[in-house]
């Protein structure tokens, strides 16, 4: 009846002789590896699939006994028992029988059949021959769905793909299929498990990159309200400031869309989830301190409140960094960071005048040689191509004019004669900015950084 190394667990409820009376009942049926114990329904219903690993659960004892058993039981163990599951009863079948049928049982007998060994060897066999089919059901079920869900991967990750920058540039769908399968055969995994990592790359760079994107809106948006304050391109500074708070707001709606992002109760990563709420606290404190009739104080109280968006805006970026697990994650971070250093760098000079604080120019030092430090960095990475190394060597061109420019107090060399230094200054930290913007979705688009 019993196949080798399967075990047959007896399990009587409120029936102290049945142990020893089941025990003879299945020597005479000629079954073997037979464990049999007095449980109570607590007992039963604290089992769980390790406990009856290739196992054939019988439970024998009146109705009300295994009504109180039963249901949890099947309940823990959502319609997928781990092995047959038999019971034995002196009642008739109970009412409930096709509900537990459905819900995993596979068979209520008389307790009778105890007493007739062929009877009862051909009941237990009928069991396991009913949960055998079942389970083979539910594998190729599985397999079919694995499949389906397989394709699904496979045709994102070749979407994703086809947006890919920079070297090795793919031309059609069918090259992309020859990318994940080569890459499936290299590392021993399945075409779908890695066009699954692929389109989570590419969700992870995203992220990264628009979480970053914040904290270079945290200075922007100062930096434009001091331009309206002292009077360099005011009009145009409005419009960008509006555009700018647009964009901190796309960027955090659709970062809590996302699944790591979302809260806990809903499968989010509670850390990550924290990150952003209290990036989102601080947006508000910003956009709502922004949103009055500006003043020098109330700018110098924005940008506490920009201070406090940068530093969340950081720590979420880099949290969905390490939490991401991919090497060229990296270097989207970096390379976002520095549309931050060029805003910041042009918001400390347009504050310092206005606020009358020299030290703040006097901060910039440190400021100079982290995004000095990180250019170098970019420039000798490997993850590069030629757009990339273009677009580097276009950003320390108009890296060095906006040095040229924190050095002058006049229109002299920074812009054309007769230039206000002000307005080039923060011309060319927006030359930067949207330079730096277009490497940060190089870098989140190329081959590298998806197949990483």
């Amino acid at each position: 009846m019993n196949r080798p190394g399967a075990e047959l667990l007896i399990l009587c409820l409120a029936d102290p002789t049945g142990p020893a009376a089941w025990s003879a009942a299945l020597q005479a049926a000629g079954v073997a590896t037979v464990r049999c114990a007095v449980a109570t329904a607590a007992e039963v219903q604290a089992l769980d699939r390790l406990t009856l690993t290739d196992a054939h659960l019988v439970l024998s004892g009146p109705l009300d006994a295994l009504r109180q058993a039963l249901p949890a039981l099947l309940q823990a163990w959502q319609g997928e028992p781990p092995g047959p599951l038999s019971l034995f009863s002196p009642e008739g079948p109970p009412p409930e029988l096709p509900a537990w049928v459905e819900a995993g049982l596979g068979g209520a007998w008389p307790l009778a059949l105890r007493d007739q060994p062929a009877a009862l060897a051909a009941a237990l066999g009928a069991d396991r021959a009913r949960w055998t089919r079942e389970a083979r059901t539910r594998h190729a079920l599985r397999q079919a769905q694995l499949q389906l869900d397989e394709r699904k991967w496979v045709e994102r990750a070749k979407g994703v793909l086809l947006q890919t920058q920079g070297p090795g540039r793919l031309q059609g769908e069918d090259e992309a299929f020859r990318l994940l399968r080569s890459a499936a055969m290299q590392s021993g995994l399945r075409v779908g498990e890695v066009s699954r990592a692929v389109v989570e790359s590419a969700q992870w760079a995203e992220a990264i990159n628009r979480a970053g994107q914040l904290r270079m809106l945290s200075q922007r948006l100062i930096k434009l309200a001091a331009q309206r304050l002292v009077g360099v391109d005011g009009r145009r500074a409005r419009t960008l400031q509006h555009q700018a708070a647009e964009r901190a707001q796309d960027n955090l709606d659709h970062l809590a869309r996302l699944p790591a992002l979302a809260a806990p109760a809903a499968g989010g990563v509670p850390a990550l989830q924290a990150r952003l709420q209290a990036t989102l606290q601080a947006w508000t404190a910003l956009r709502d301190t922004l949103a009055e009739r500006q003043s020098p104080a109330l700018l110098a109280l924005a940008d506490q409140h920009a201070e406090a968006l940068l530093a969340t805006a950081e720590a979420l970026t880099s949290a969905l960094e390490q939490h991401g697990g991919r090497p060229g994650l990296r270097v989207v971070n970096l390379c976002g960071r520095q549309r931050m250093r060029v805003q910041r760098l042009a918001k400390a000079a347009l504050m310092a005048e206005l606020l009358a604080e020299p030290a703040r120019q006097e901060a910039l030092v440190a400021l100079l040689d982290e995004f000095e430090a990180t250019l170098l960095e970019l420039e000798r990475a490997p993850l590069s191509s030629a757009e990339i190394r273009h677009s580097l060597a276009a950003a320390r061109d108009e890296w060095l004019r906006l040095l040229r420019g924190l050095r002058t107090t006049t229109g002299a060399g920074f812009g054309s004669p007769g230039t206000d230094p002000r307005a080039a200054l923060a011309g060319s930290a927006d030359a930067l900015l949207d330079l730096f913007d277009q490497l940060t979705a190089a870098y989140e688009h190329s081959l590298q950084v998806l197949m990483g």
